[in-house]
């Protein structure tokens, strides 16, 4: 007979394990500290909540797959990220398994709230192993846990954690490991709990296994006593901010001039090999004279994005939120939308896939529609580019950096731009009440220097590989159009009016004339679609075109200089602090509303703000200058 031979085990599909617990429990630290740069990050199919997975080793020798699930308090979701995390737990939810372990990571500085949650849990019957996260902040605080105790009452294993600092992590991995294979299969969700039962058999849990609980939280309650009081907070948060946008400039100067210069290098390596013609055209003009003037900005985006990941991993970004509840809620929103709005700093993408937190619908589409008004980095290389050109590297009162002031004026413009929207359309498309805002306070602590680290690369490798794609695509394409066709014999004009970027931007230009945009803006500004600092190689591109072979040494900033005048730079520093989204924001928009209805709407009023600004600031300009 001939017997079926069974794959080898290397064949099969690794087990799942699920990380699993309540917001800033510290469940992405203790993802990160497990599977280190082994981990991958999209979307769930068919929504944008983020999925993060990575590649776990046990002691066993086995290898894991390690799913990080969206924060949640219960099985009852509120938002679509909540809902996300019930469907994977109970194993209803599309292209995803369900899980053969869960983890559930539990706060040991907040005992009593965090365990409710994983009694509901444990009337799941998957196997379960319990990180008790932060045990260091509760050994400082003076609360010893009875962790043995705690292990027999819940009757699964309790392992003490510091993600942060990489302790229990072996623990961890060796009581996983022979729970794996021991499950149910069923996909039927228990019986709906009754979440006041679970929170007195909490309590009473907590009271039983905490020994010792000391004064705790006397530093916190300090700290907190300064950074949410009603006038010491929001001048801090104000500092905080301010800071952040002086140190984008002054930091970033030097690696940038390196950049600079080796972009330069490049242009000047390849003029010398090559021979005049298309070839070193499309290197010198399209790739680096493109692609070259937004890469050099990357150290301004990387400083930004870690002033934000200090805040959110320190528990101070919380604290904001609360802090600008109040003024929030004068233009009919809460201090939770303040998180998403926050987010959009760095990229409004992220901001609005945050916004799934947010309960209330009218809420939430206020909030998406108004997070492109957030100045994402991908503006940043515009603004620098023009700051660098127009406004003098002057010092204000001997302290402060005047291309610093203007970088955060025009952030405040973007907010204050943003309010004002919030404010009409909570008023008239999205009318609505304002809900309460609710949200548990985490506790401060060092961000650990491994998850700066891991968060740096993501967007910096996100940040290279836009510029090697989209930007880099956009560009050639807009150096072939500049290029062709070639002028006709005894042209007496630039060449690029002869092509076809050229016509096109003829064409457009008596549409933006009136806001002083001339035919080199207009073209720059339709590629811009595809990603806001694409605006920034379609100028290097087209004034790269328009110079000869020894113009290479001279950065874009010269020729802006020379080509614009200071009521046009104002207008085009205007025009971005209002412009239209990109297209990738339009397309995640569409998914978030279901459809092209508030998008259009959204690009629609984007485009009419960006106008009406631009246009102000362009003729105030004149007339202030004569």
């Amino acid at each position: 007979m001939n017997a079926v031979t069974p794959p080898p085990v290397a064949a099969q599909r690794p087990r799942l394990v699920a990380l699993v617990g309540n917001p800033n429990a510290g469940k992405t630290s203790l993802f990160n500290a497990l599977t280190g740069s082994r981990q991958k990050v999209g979307n769930y199919p068919g929504v944008t909540v983020e999925r993060k997975a990575g590649r776990l080793a046990l002691p066993s020798g086995e290898t894991v797959e390690l799913l990080d699930l969206p924060g949640t308090y219960s099985l009852t979701p509120r938002s679509p990220d909540e809902a996300v995390t019930r469907d994977v737990v109970l194993g209803t939810a599309a292209h995803e398994r369900r899980p053969d372990l869960i983890v559930a990571v539990i706060d040991a500085t907040n005992l009593r709230n965090h365990l409710r949650f994983v009694l509901e849990l444990r009337r799941l019957g998957l196997p379960m192993v319990v990180a008790l996260n932060m045990a260091d902040l509760a050994e400082r605080d003076g609360t010893r846990i009875d962790t043995s105790e705690l292990s027999t009452i819940l009757g699964m294993a309790v392992i003490p954690t510091v993600a942060v600092r990489r302790r229990g992590l072996a623990e961890l991995g060796a009581a996983v490991a022979p729970l794996l294979g021991t499950g149910t299969t069923a996909h039927a969700a228990p019986p709906a709990a009754d979440i006041r039962l679970l929170q007195r058999e909490a309590g009473a849990i907590a009271k039983a296994v905490v020994v010792e609980g000391g004064g705790a939280k006397r530093w916190s309650q300090r700290l907190d006593a300064l950074t949410l009081h009603p006038v010491a907070g929001p001048l801090l948060l104000a500092a905080l901010l301010f800071l952040m946008f002086q140190g984008v400039f002054s930091l970033a100067e030097a690696p940038m001039e390196l950049l600079a210069s080796g972009v330069v290098w490049l242009q000047g390596l390849v003029t010398s090999v090559l021979p005049d013609g298309w070839l070193r055209s499309l290197l010198v003009d399209g790739v680096l004279g493109g692609v070259g003037a937004v890469v050099v900005f990357l150290p301004q985006i990387l400083i930004l994005f870690l002033f934000i990941l200090i805040l959110e991993q320190s528990g101070y970004m919380v604290r904001a939120a609360f802090l600008m509840d109040r003024l929030m809620a004068r233009v009919g929103l809460n201090g939770r939308a303040f998180i998403p709005l926050i987010s959009s700093f760095a990229c409004a993408i992220p901001g609005i896939m945050a916004t799934r937190t947010i309960d209330a619908p009218k809420d939430r589409l206020t909030t998406i529609l108004i997070a492109p008004l957030m100045t994402c980095s991908a503006r940043l290389p515009v603004y620098a580019i023009i700051i660098a050109a127009f406004i003098p590297a002057t010092k204000v009162g001997g302290l402060f950096n005047l291309q610093g002031l203007v970088l955060f004026a025009l952030y405040g413009f973007g907010v204050g731009g943003a309010l004002l929207a919030a404010w009409v359309l909570r008023r008239t498309v999205t009318k609505g009440p304002t809900p309460t805002f609710l949200m548990e306070m985490p506790k401060y602590q060092w961000p650990a220097p491994r998850d700066i680290g891991i968060g740096l690369w993501q967007r910096a490798w996100a940040f290279l590989a836009r510029a090697g794609t989209i930007i880099l695509a956009s560009t050639v394409a807009l150096w072939a159009l500049a290029s062709w066709p070639n002028p006709p014999e005894g042209a007496t004009r630039p060449a690029l009016e002869y092509s076809i970027a050229g016509k096109i931007g003829a064409g457009l230009e008596p549409l933006f004339r009136p806001i002083g945009f001339n035919k080199e803006i207009a073209l720059a500004l339709v590629p811009g679609m595809a990603a806001r600092e694409v605006a920034v190689s379609a100028l290097g591109t087209v004034y790269s075109l328009q110079g000869t072979d020894a113009d290479h040494a001279e950065p874009l900033v010269g020729a802006l200089r020379a080509a614009w005048s200071l009521p046009t730079a104002l207008a085009f520093l205007a025009w971005y602090v209002f412009a239209p989204q990109c297209i990738s924001t339009l397309a995640v928009t569409r998914r978030e509303t279901n459809g092209w209805k508030w998008p259009a709407f959204m690009f629609g009023y984007l485009f009419a703000m960006a106008y009406a600004g631009a246009g102000i600031t362009y003729w105030a300009a004149r007339w202030l200058l004569g």
